[in-house]
């Protein structure tokens, strides 16, 4: 998928959007030139209220906004509409170490439980 192999490490996230660009900080990277969107997670986002994680083999992510009822508009109305947009979900492990990243796999965005 967009030459990313599950598992993999990734030296540095700047080159991921250096190749398809998007937004270079937060959790939701957009790039305008092609069908994808990718998820950045890490241990560093509980630091701001993000707990993204596995959950009975579902992975919870937390997207954008860290008060008040989530709103759909940016990268959560992306991550939302993502299939019908005919968009891909790259998910990225950001690595204690560096800006090194871990490729994850492509999702698929379930249900919302808004909380």
């Amino acid at each position: 998928m967009y030459g990313f192999i599950k598992g993999q490490v990734y030296k540095r996230r700047r080159d991921i959007h250096e190749r398809y660009g998007g937004q270079q900080q937060g959790g939701i990277s957009t790039p305008q030139k092609h069908p994808v969107i990718f998820l950045f997670t890490g241990h560093s986002g509980s630091h701001y209220g993000y707990k993204d994680g596995w959950s009975s083999g579902v992975f919870e992510y937390f997207g954008e906004g860290q008060s008040g009822d989530m709103q759909f508009t940016r990268g959560n109305e992306a991550i939302r509409s993502h299939i019908s947009n005919g968009k891909d979900l790259l998910l990225f492990e950001k690595l204690d170490h560096g800006g090194s990243v871990r490729f994850q796999g492509a999702f698929t965005c379930g249900a919302f439980d808004l909380v």
